[in-house]
């Protein structure tokens, strides 16, 4: 069976707004070349072929869906399908790719859930995708499939993450809303305002070395920058829904990671350890494609991102694009691994290039 991994598409309304502008706030623009992706794993040799499509997590933008020009950190049940259905409307190639890929024999999706599209967990939210794509959907925070385990990972930074018996909370109407962690209350009321000046700042990795950078180079844009993170600060210190999270312990935790950002591949090996009957680890999040071997035949694969990635030149205003997945090929029989490669897709005229390969 092949196990494909992809994520981090953080797919938005679309292209263009209603109003004919750029929408500033989508990162996605291969629909196209998603779907030639999926219809080659769908068709020819592997038509019939046993094929398990992982959408590992941060593959929707939620967090960046505005209603009628308005971002909140209110999110409950109704506001997030209406979100899908902007989403889906703005890239139904996409989304008809999908249903395609799932409706041919022998195929199946999962649904993992991220930072970015954490309104997944909604009931009503996967129902609706159901509803687009197929019934042979699933969705979940994890998946282990004939020892391979697969998470977003971003729950291994408390920026990005709250507890699970945390996840939901009472909101206004005594609807149930999302308990946002810091990182996507930072997503949803901070960065909107700042890429109207500079687009790619949310992809610049590290981010540290970027804000240093501004300081230096870029002086009016760190002044603008540092104005409107402590107005947003101060606000949240007063915000019933967000007041709860911030307390000397989670600070503590925060400012340690800004500084020290986890390495995966230590959290990987962590996971291999506690469960000896897991042989391959596939995160995303870092939007870094990266693989580790491990001893005793095990491994870990990050699968990077399908969005542009800029140069850590901040001057040059450069980017790349590496559409990256993990390919696994997995015996179901014994519960082991034939082979690994992280690949990337290049079209219908050359399906792809081998980055690694653990063979």
């Amino acid at each position: 069976m092949q196990i494909i991994s992809v994520s981090d598409f953080h797919i938005g309304k679309g292209k263009f707004l209603k109003n004919g502008q750029l929408n500033i706030l989508e990162d996605f623009f291969e629909d196209d070349r998603f779907a030639e992706f999926l219809e080659f794993y769908s068709s020819g040799k592997n038509y019939l072929a046993k094929v398990h499509l992982v959408l590992n997590g941060d593959i929707l933008n939620l967090i960046q869906i505005d209603t009628d020009g308005v971002f909140t950190h209110i999110v409950d049940e109704d506001l997030t399908v209406e979100a899908l259905r902007k989403i889906v409307k703005g890239h139904k190639l996409f989304f008809d790719s999908l249903k395609e890929f799932i409706s041919t024999p022998n195929k199946k999706i999962t649904y993992i859930i991220g930072n970015h599209d954490a309104a997944m967990a909604f009931p009503g939210a996967q129902e609706y995708l159901k509803e687009v794509v197929g019934e042979n959907l699933e969705f979940g925070f994890e998946a282990n499939i004939h020892g391979v385990h697969i998470e977003h990972g971003h729950r291994f930074e408390v920026i990005n993450t709250v507890a699970p018996d945390k996840y939901f909370m009472d909101g206004p109407n005594g609807k149930r809303i999302l308990n946002f962690p810091w990182g996507s209350l930072f997503c949803i009321s901070v960065l909107p305002k700042l890429k109207k000046d500079r687009p790619h700042i949310d992809k610049v990795r590290p981010l540290g070395s970027y804000i240093k950078w501004t300081f230096f180079h870029d002086l009016p844009f760190f002044l603008k920058m540092t104005w409107i993170v402590i107005k947003y600060l101060w606000e949240r210190n007063r915000d019933i829904y967000t007041k709860q999270n911030r307390n000397f312990r989670t600070t503590l935790k925060l400012l340690k990671q800004i500084t020290i950002y986890p390495r995966y591949e230590k959290k990987a090996k962590a996971i291999l350890k506690k469960n000896p009957a897991i042989h391959t680890v596939v995160m995303g999040h870092t939007h870094v494609q990266e693989w580790r071997r491990f001893p005793e035949g095990k491994f870990y694969f990050n699968t990077g991102t399908w969005n542009d990635i800029p140069s850590l030149d901040a001057g040059l205003h450069d980017s790349n694009t590496f559409l990256s997945y993990c390919l696994l090929d997995v015996h179901t029989g014994t519960n082991t691994l034939r082979s690994g490669k992280l690949n990337i897709w290049h079209g219908k005229w050359r399906p792809y290039r081998e980055e690694v390969t653990t063979n």
